[in-house]
Formats: C-alpha cells, structure tokens, sequence
C-alpha cells in the first residue's frame, strides 16, 4: 500500500468489457441505481456473515441501510452503506477487475464453517454492476474502509482505461460511491430528482432486506412556541418550516422469501395487486422453495379475471425475476411458456446474474430447470382446485390453457386433463375427457368432436344427427385453437379422436340397393356442381336433414379454413363432399325429375339448392345469396299454385 495516489492502467479485458457495457449492456440508464444498490445490499449480507463468527467487527453500528443522497446542484449523485467494506487489496481486485468480487473465497469460507449459522445468498459478478454508473457518470469517485481496519481507499476513474489508488481517512466502515453525472440531455431523466429517484427504487429494489434511506425535505407544523400570535392568540405569519427528514425509500417486504404460513391472505392480496395492477384477488397460489442443485423461490398467482391485452402479441408475460431480492426484469417470459403466460408472480433466485440477458436465459440451464418445475407446480395446482373454482378458471383462461395441447409435447397429457368442453349433452356445462371417456355408450369405440364457431350452430348441426340417433355425446370444440388441440391430441385413454365432420363415420352400412338407385342422380349432381365439390355421396351422418357437408378424414376442416382466411393466410382451395339423405323424399322427388329428363332445366337450380343448404346447415355463407333467394321463391311459387 501507498500513501501517494496510484495511477493503474486496466486490464485489457476490462478495457473491453467496460466499454460493452457502456454502450451496450444496459439500455436503461436508470438500472445503475438497482446494481449499486445490490451492491451496497451484498456487502451488508458480508459484513453479517462474518459478524457470526466475529461479532466485534459490528462495533457499535448495527443499525444497517444503504444511504442515497442526490445533489441538484452539483449534479452528483452518492450512494452510501455500513457494510463490510473493502480494503486496499481488495478495492484492486475487486474494482480493478471485472466480474471479481471476492464471492469464491466467501463461498469457501461458507463451506469451512458447515455450522448452524444462517448463510446468506450471494450475488457474483460485483464488477459488473460497478461498471454500470459509467452510462450516467462522467467520474466515480469510491471510498471505502474494511471492518476492523483503521485506514480508508479511495479509487477514482473516468472510465478512459486508467483509474487512480491511494489511501484515505474515512471515519466509519462501509462504502461510499460519488457520481459526477453527465449533462442530461433533453429528454433524460434526472438522477438528482427526488420523484425519479423513488420511482426506480421502488421499481427495482423494493424488496431489498435493507432500508434504502434519503434525506428528505419536508413541511411540518411550527411548535406552539415558535409560533407568532396576535392579541386573540391567531397565528401570524407562516405555521409550518421546512425540515428534512430520512426517509426508507423501499418497503423490503419481500414475502416470497417468509414461510408461506407468516404471509396471510390480506398480504398476498396486497403483494398480488402490486405487480399485476389487478384489483380482483388471485383465485389460487403457489408458494415454494425449491432446493436442490440449486436453490429458489417462487410465488406465483393465478388470477380470478383474464386481463384485455390477454390475446395482445405484445402483451407482457406476468412473472417478476429477482436475483436475491433484486429485481431483474418484469417480463421473463423465459420462466413460463406461452400457455401459462397468464401466471402472475415472482421467483427469486440467487444463482442467476443480475446482468443475465433474455438470449442468455434461453440457453441457461438452471432457467429450463425452473421453467420445468414451475410448469409441473401450476398444472398441479390447477388440477387441485375445487370443481367451482376451476370452472371459473376455465372461462377466463380455458382457450390460453390448450394451446399447451398443441406446444408442450412434454405436458400434452396432463393439460388434457385439464382441458374442459361443452358437449352435445352437457347442457352448457363444462365437461373433462375423462368425463366423457366415462359416459361412453358400451359399443362407442371413438371420442367424437366438432369444431367451429357458433355453439348453437354445432349443437344442430346436420352433421352430428346419426351420432345423436346412437346417444353418443360430441365434444362441441368452438375456439380456434381447438382446431391445433385435435391435430396434436389424436387419442385419450387409448381412444381415438374422431370428427363428426370429416372421414367416414361407419356409423350405419349404406343401402347397396338405395346407393345403386340414386347413382345415376349423384353422378349428374356432382357435374353440375363440379366447380364447388369433389363428389357426392350417401350420407352416414343425416337422418332428418336433407344435405350436409363434409370432408375426407385428411381435409382441411370448413372451420380451420375460416380461421386461416380471416387473418390473411391463403388456403388451397379444397373442395367438399356433397351428402345427401338418401331416406329424405326431397331426393326421392328429384330422383324422379332425372330419370325422366337427365337434362332438365331445373336439375340445375335443385343441385345448387342442395349444396347452399348444406352450406347453410353448418353456419357458412353461400357465394350467390340472390341465386338462393330466386331459387327458393320460385320453388315457394311453383307449390303455391300446385
């Protein structure tokens, strides 16, 4: 050590490092604040550590805080803490070094104590969020002075590649970190500003264990002493001064990190509220602590109501990420997938770096080690709420929840056990395919659904009158995802998933001899309508309709169609299979208009009103709505005067 000031050169790879991140590892300036702040929270977590041990080094200052003092006019900017403080070694080490703090050797020393003693989490890569006070500061002045030691540092830089050393007087232990801000530009934010300030602690350091103090101006009222009356005893003059006043800045109510039975329900409402901007109370929670290889901690919410952006692309995902109370970013979407995006909460844990980045998380494998395990705790919570309390789940956020049908091939199964329907039996009720599985009828070999837009339109549907005839119940599938469930989901329980609409039903044998009567009719059917179909057959499906529409069992279905055009994609141009009920007298009649004229007029117009009524039957839209019209008026017209 040296009583003269030092000038030190970094490392080259400082040199580097400092530089990326300057210009490119925070592109929020304000996040400076949280990363002294943490800063100034570890040395606190040191400095208690090693007061187990040896609990003299705490003297008489037990009181511990991380002190903020902004000056306006100076355009500086200190932030202040009584913690373990570094001595002249250690500042070069530690500030002379990025990503060197010391940590490794205080985990060894964890692991030689292997005592009762409360070992505190500890945040690495100290030069890091050091270096951060470059985006704002032209200079950084640091003054420290280890516990049980006699003699203070200070270190200066610009950031320019060299900083200076030396020994200094500091009356008392801890550090202390000066900013000589930069001019603000228009626009900026002011660092000094006592509103600013209080927004980013309580945005990014709320929940520290430590109070974040500032010295605050405010009015209070002049004693009755000081105060200068009239005759009558009114005041004259002013009746309040200023004074300024320490103020904590941040609650440090970090719940998730109590036992879940310190935290009652009034807490969690309050704590749910505060990071989800929702004022209905959360239907269910999960709070716990995951220890293992690595160790966290998670509180998470399931909300009563969906939110309005909940189908916006851009909405934010709900869970907070903090690194040892510390916040980290409010939007990691890397925690929970895009099925649970709805999630609303906080996992905290001390293994991840507080400057990780959202590429880095992808590829992190101790954020896919949580991601999995909070994956499995909130699909067994869900599955543990009382049937009532599902079912409202499941009206806000039953059509997010089946997308994981569709994108978790790991978790497939057990979100179809999740996942509920409306069914042509349940009277509006929701029902689960175990439900269904159960109810089957005794020779039902298949689960049967239907998709599309319209309930009531599903509900009567042409197509499901055969399956009803049996009393098999169809699933009514009527979000648009459910066309992505039934691609990924092709059986439960061993039983196929079958469409109402698409395929051969092979519910009933055909009549070989009604099939050979009407052939000659289905053939002329079909050229007349070659434009609009592929083929016309008897139906399996019908028993009291006259028409219906369906496809081959690898057809696109009408309704994954509609949903494809409506947001712009172009679809191949698939064309239908026209069916008709070979037991309706409509087909009998037209049946005998053909036999005697083939090549009748009006063949034309029935063939077009068979296909516009099918259409008609499944909720669709018919290309020539005057054709239809004319047609049916005529038909109206020709049965009045017979």
């Amino acid at each position: 050590m040296s009583n003269q000031a030092e000038t030190h050169e970094f490392k080259t790879e400082v040199k580097q490092l400092l530089k990326l991140i300057i210009n490119s590892l925070y592109s929020n300036k304000e996040i400076f604040l949280r990363e002294l702040i943490s800063n100034a929270s570890d040395a606190i977590d040191k400095l208690q550590f090693e007061a187990q041990t040896n609990p003299d080094i705490l003297s008489n200052d037990t009181e511990f805080k991380i002190k903020l003092t902004p000056d306006g006019i100076k355009q500086t900017f200190e932030i202040s803490d009584n913690g373990i403080g570094m001595t002249y070694d250690e500042v070069m080490e530690n500030i002379g070094t990025i990503a060197q703090s010391g940590t490794a050797a205080f985990m060894a020393a964890m692991e030689q104590s292997k005592g009762d003693t409360l070992t505190p989490e500890l945040i690495g890569q100290f030069g890091v969020g050091f270096y951060s006070a470059f985006i704002v500061a032209d200079k950084i002045t640091l003054l420290t002075r280890a516990a049980g030691s006699e003699k203070g540092v200070r270190w200066e830089s610009h950031g320019d590649g060299t900083y200076t050393i030396e020994e200094a007087e500091k009356e008392s232990r801890g550090t202390s970190i000066t900013l000589e801000l930069k001019k603000k530009e228009d626009g900026e934010q002011d660092f000094t500003d006592e509103w600013v300030i209080r927004h980013i602690v309580k945005q990014h350091s709320d929940f520290v264990s430590y109070p974040v103090v500032m010295d605050v101006e405010k009015e209070e009222p002049l004693p009755e002493a000081e105060q200068i009356k009239d005759k009558d005893g009114k005041p004259l003059g002013k009746t309040t001064r200023k004074v300024v006043k320490e103020e904590t800045l941040n609650t440090m109510k970090a719940i998730w990190a109590k036992a879940k039975e310190e935290v009652d329900d009034k807490e969690h409402e309050e704590f749910y509220m505060h990071i989800s901007h929702d004022w209905n109370p959360p239907l269910a929670r999960l709070h716990s602590k995951f220890e293992g290889t690595t160790e966290y901690t998670a509180l998470l919410y399931i909300p009563s109501k969906a939110p309005l952006d909940m189908f916006n692309p851009d909405a934010k995902h709900g869970i907070h990420l903090y690194c040892k109370r510390v916040f980290v970013m409010d939007d990691c979407a890397e925690l929970m997938p895009e099925y649970l995006r709805f999630v609303k909460g906080v996992v905290d844990s001390s293994d991840l770096s507080l400057n990780i980045s959202r590429e880095i998380l992808q590829q992190n494998a101790l954020v896919r080690n949580i991601r999995q395990n909070l994956i499995k705790k909130i699909l067994e919570l869900l599955k543990g709420l009382e049937d009532k309390e599902y079912e409202k789940f499941y009206e806000e956020f039953g059509p997010v929840l089946k997308v994981g049908i569709h994108s978790d091939f790991e978790n497939k199964n057990k979100i179809a056990e999740l996942a509920r329907f409306k069914t042509s039996k349940s009277d509006g009720k929701w029902v689960s395919l175990k439900t269904y599985v159960d109810n089957m009828q005794p020779d039902q070999k298949e689960i049967y659904y239907i998709t599309g837009d319209n309930m009531t339109a599903l509900l009567n549907s042409p197509l499901l009158e055969q399956l009803k005839a049996k009393n098999y119940e169809v699933l009514l599938m009527s979000d648009p995802i459910d066309e992505w469930v039934v691609q990924s989901l092709t059986e439960y329980e061993g039983k196929s998933l079958k469409s109402a609409e698409k395929g051969d039903l092979t519910l009933d044998k055909v009549d070989d001899d009604k099939k050979d009567k009407y052939d000659g009719l289905f053939k002329q059917l079909r050229l007349l309508l070659e434009e609009k179909i592929k083929e016309v057959k008897p139906s399996t499906r019908l028993t009291d309709s006259l028409a219906c529409l369906s496809g081959d069992s690898s057809d696109m279905s009408a309704y994954l169609e509609k949903i494809l055009k409506a947001s712009g994609q172009k679809t191949p141009d698939a064309k239908r299979i026209l069916e008709l009920n070979m037991d309706h007298p409509v087909v009998d009649k037209i049946n005998s208009i053909f036999e005697k004229d083939a090549a009748a007029p009006v063949l034309i117009d029935y063939a077009h009103l068979l296909f516009d009524l099918a259409t008609i039957s499944e909720g669709g839209k018919i290309n020539d709505p005057a054709g239809f019209t004319r047609r049916v008026g005529e038909l109206m017209t020709n049965a009045i005067k017979s």
